[in-house]
């Protein structure tokens, strides 16, 4: 049986539903992904497993335990919000044992979990400061100590990282991800950043005004999008009909096809390709963008404007606005969409 299990979860504000007949299953020590546009739903789903909120209809086990009516404290719940939630008149050490605290733990006992938590979110130093005196970054470890110090069943992270900048915020979720790994937690972790998602889980519960559209890890969800809206939303796919590119590229497909821009290669001449790759596709360079080690084109073809991603060569020269080429499209990884 898998460690939570959702079954038939809903949730309205009033007239306003949120989300309904929401179901999936998590098996133990997975690193989880709710990702999602805002006002997807992904929070409230969080804060109704949290005991935050409460559905409206539906179901929730934790390891085999009906949890659906439990107030919050008897949950076996950590969670991390964006806002860190601290409490600012007192130190670093204390706001971490707050929760051991409230569980009679004697201070003996208290102070060496503590300790050992502290070394695990690297703020050996830091105990006595207090929160307004350390960096985002830091406060950010002292709400996610407090959490893991209490031994949850589940980790429950909402959207923490994005108040942050990006160096801080890179570091902190592989920090993250390997205290996760380390100590074996099932964790759920809300956000809205693709990059964040695709980096840390095991798995993405992807979603879309209040319905998970497509569950998977990230590698199948980004190659195989099960919809337009997933195919828009994990990246810069070329969406293109089928009765516009079947000619060109030589297929026999339907609706609406999904390309990546890394399966668009510029031809090179004199260079042999295989059955799998399509004939050669006019095109023109309309502009350009350099994104670090990839260059992206978009570029004027027979199929409409599509986008390219080639990488930075420095070495080699850039295709100039105006620039006549051809391309040739990987056909194996040219996808079908449901809608």
């Amino acid at each position: 049986m898998s460690y939570v299990i959702a079954q038939n979860l809903a949730k309205s504000f009033g007239s306003n539903q949120v989300f309904s007949q929401i179901n999936f299953s998590i098996e133990k020590g997975e690193f989880i992904t709710l990702l999602g546009p805002s006002g997807c739903g992904k929070s409230t789903l969080l804060r109704c497993i949290a005991g935050l909120e409460r559905p409206d209809d539906g179901d929730l086990f934790v390891n085999g335990a009906n949890i659906t009516s439990k107030p919050a404290q008897q949950r076996g719940v950590g969670m991390v919000f964006q806002s860190y939630a601290l409490f600012p008149n007192m130190t670093v050490e204390n706001n971490i044992a707050f929760g051991l605290k409230m569980q009679g733990m004697d201070e003996k006992k208290r102070k060496q979990e503590v300790a050992a938590v502290i070394e695990l979110v690297e703020l050996q130093g830091k105990e006595n400061q207090y929160p307004q005196a350390l960096s985002g970054g830091q406060r950010q470890r002292v709400a996610l100590a407090r959490a893991l110090v209490v031994r949850p069943q589940i980790l429950l992270l909402d959207e923490p990282l994005s108040a942050l900048d990006a160096r801080i915020r890179k570091h902190l979720r592989q920090q993250i991800r390997q205290i996760q790994r380390e100590l074996g937690v099932t964790t759920l972790f809300v956000t809205h950043d693709q990059d964040e998602a695709m980096s840390m889980s095991d798995r993405i519960f992807l979603m879309d005004k209040g319905q998970i559209v497509q569950s998977d890890t990230a590698e199948n969800i980004y190659t195989r999008p099960a919809s337009e809206f997933v195919a828009r939303f994990m990246g810069h796919y070329n969406l293109v009909e089928a009765v516009k590119a079947n000619p060109v590229l030589g297929l026999d497909l339907q609706g609406t096809l999904a390309i990546r821009p890394e399966s668009i290669y510029v031809r090179e001449a004199g260079r042999s390709y295989g059955e799998h790759v399509s004939r050669p596709v006019e095109a023109t360079v309309l502009e350009y963008q350099v994104l670090g080690n990839i260059v992206r084109y978009s570029v004027d073809t027979a199929m409409g404007e599509m986008t390219v991603d080639l990488l930075n060569r420095s070495s080699e020269r850039m295709l100039e606005r105006g620039a006549k080429v051809e391309l040739v499209v990987n056909r194996g990884e040219v996808r079908e969409l449901d809608g």
